[in-house]
């Protein structure tokens, strides 16, 4: 027998064969079309945060300035008479004095004999102005006697006069001696503090030399600086909070606008009238709030808002637990929450806790 019709299938065989290969084709694209109907397998959540609303809210509006303490009024004393030697100095920088008190002692010996010499003139013009007016009386009662020439009584009589006037000068050296005198004790003006001191045991000063400075009354003055569009914004009387660099508050009251701004900057200066405290001094810089009423305000919780490239941002959750990265201008803070000025709607959620590390289309999962 031939070796090929060896393997010639029957026409049973053949058909077996074919029914196979069917089966399994048929196999084959049923797992195809289960593997194609499979559903695409879902993201998972990048974070877990928490959400919150915007809510409205009432704040107080205010306006914020810089500028520095002041006294209100800074007196200096200085020396009224000239050429004389200070013999003490009481007080020193920092003490509180009161109006009249000792502030320094020149020496007095001086004036003193000058005092002296000047009485002893008048009393000298006294007497010449007594004999001379004696004499002039006399002339007086004789009249038209005879006894004395017209210019002898014209004479005498002039005489009187030039006595009184001697007298009178004399008497005003003597009030001039006595002020002198007083003068050799310097006096604060007023109450107050002083500021500085210029006053040197056994210096001799000239008259007008600065001795002290005194700030009246222990009264400082806040001097902020505002732009001109913002001057409007200010009243006198309104309430103004200032802010030491210690961190210490107290409540002031505007006291005048200055009429015209700084040639250098351009700011316009208001001046705050300020209660005594301790922290307050002369000469240091300051903060302060000016108190401009309340207004509605939609607010958000300050750890929603995120920093990106100097810009405030929140992340806006939708529906489908997706983030959006909103640019947002912020306005005033109260406690924990933030002012929102621009850029979120009062419906939109807001991530909170874990939104700094949060990216723009990130997928979050939301818990209470």
């Amino acid at each position: 027998m031939n070796s090929a019709a060896s393997f010639r299938l029957s026409p049973l065989g053949t058909a077996a064969v074919a029914l196979l290969i069917c089966l399994g084709l048929g196999l084959g694209s049923q797992r195809m079309a289960a593997t194609a109907q499979e559903a695409p397998a879902q993201p998972k959540a990048s974070m877990t945060v928490t959400v919150a609303n915007p809510a409205q809210q009432v704040l107080a509006q205010t306006l914020s300035a810089t500028g520095s303490l002041a006294a209100w009024q800074e007196a200096v004393v200085g020396a009224e008479s000239n050429g004389l030697r200070l013999m003490a100095v009481p007080v020193q920088v920092g003490d509180v004095v009161r109006k009249g008190q000792l502030l320094a002692q020149f020496a007095a010996e001086g004036p003193q004999a000058d005092l002296m010499a000047t009485r002893a003139a008048v009393m000298q013009a006294q007497a010449a102005h007594d004999n001379a007016r004696t004499e002039a009386q006399r002339v007086r009662q004789l009249g038209d006697s005879g006894a004395l020439s017209e210019s002898q009584k014209s004479q005498i009589l002039m005489q009187e006069k030039l006595s009184a006037a001697q007298l009178e000068a004399a008497r005003a050296q003597q009030v001039s001696a006595e002020l002198r005198l007083r003068h050799t004790k310097v006096l604060a003006p007023d109450d107050g503090v002083i500021s500085a001191r210029q006053a040197t045991v056994g210096a001799v000063v000239g008259a007008g030399q600065e001795l002290f400075r005194l700030v009246r009354q222990q009264r400082l003055e806040w001097r902020a600086e505002v732009t001109p569009a913002e001057v409007g914004r200010i009243q006198r009387g309104q309430q103004v909070t200032v802010t030491a660099p210690s961190g210490a508050a107290v409540q002031g009251v505007v006291r005048a606008v200055a009429p015209t701004a700084d040639t250098q900057t351009r700011n316009i200066l208001v001046y705050v009238d300020l209660p005594r405290h301790p922290d307050f001094k002369a000469g240091v810089f300051a903060r302060g709030q000016f108190d401009q009423g309340q207004t509605a305000a939609l607010t958000v919780p300050a750890q929603a808002i995120v920093t990106r490239d100097g810009h405030a941002h929140v992340f806006a959750v939708g529906p489908d637990n997706k983030v959006s990265m909103v640019r947002v201008k912020t306005g005033r803070r109260t406690g924990e929450r933030v002012e929102v000025l621009q850029g979120l709607q009062a419906s939109q959620r807001v991530a909170v806790q874990g939104a700094g590390f949060l990216n723009d289309g990130d997928l979050v999962k939301v818990v209470q």
